[in-house]
């Protein structure tokens, strides 16, 4: 019985793309604002445990404490854009 014949396959060729390449990693500057609020937050806390009679600190009272975890907390947002 007669074979068919084989057809000739054409070389592959990648299609030539114009995209940019994207971008890995994260911005410079999301570590050092990351790590600023939790530094503040945790000197707010312990400046107003250690100095109670500060005008601006006593004016607030205890709030002083969610302004501390509120910059913490916002340091942890910035914690998870980074990588």
């Amino acid at each position: 019985m007669p074979e068919s014949r084989q057809r000739k396959k054409a070389d592959f060729t990648p299609p030539v793309t114009t995209r940019r390449p994207v971008r890995v990693g994260t911005r410079r500057w999301v570590a050092p604002i990351m790590v600023t609020l939790w530094l503040v937050g945790l000197a707010w806390i312990v400046v107003y445990y250690i100095v109670p009679g500060l005008p601006y600190l006593r004016e607030i009272g205890n709030w002083n404490l969610a302004v501390g975890m509120v910059l913490i907390a916002a340091g942890f947002v910035f914690a998870t854009r980074w990588e």
